[in-house]
């Protein structure tokens, strides 16, 4: 396990669209939605998540000629990283709601 990443806006928008459902498995396209952050931006910080065991992907079993589309890497939060996020988002003393207003201008922005 790694030290804990910098807590940047970008990280911290990263996390808080995985601890919206913990659970959740997500490929790239939908974390970057639900961070509202670009796909360049997001994947460094999912390496990041996931050399430090925060994070663990797959990619989906499917024939890419048959689905028309190359296959989905899935992303999810392990135990450790559900349990160290909420901390690491705790001390790096941002307001949700500052981040929330960023998300929404970042999304509004991309249309």
């Amino acid at each position: 396990m790694g030290s804990p990443p910098k807590m940047t806006i970008p990280t911290q928008l990263v996390l808080r669209a995985f601890l919206d459902d913990p659970t959740r498995e997500m490929y790239g396209l939908e974390i970057c939605a639900a961070a509202g952050l670009a796909s360049g931006t997001i994947h460094p910080i999912l390496a990041r998540f996931e050399g430090i065991g925060w994070l663990e992907s797959r990619f989906e079993e499917i024939d890419p000629r048959k689905a028309a589309r190359p296959r989905r890497r899935y992303y999810r939060l392990t135990a450790d990283g559900i349990e160290l996020a909420r901390p690491a988002l705790e001390r790096a003393h941002t307001k949700a709601a500052r981040l929330t207003g960023l998300r929404s201008r970042l999304a509004g922005g991309a249309a």
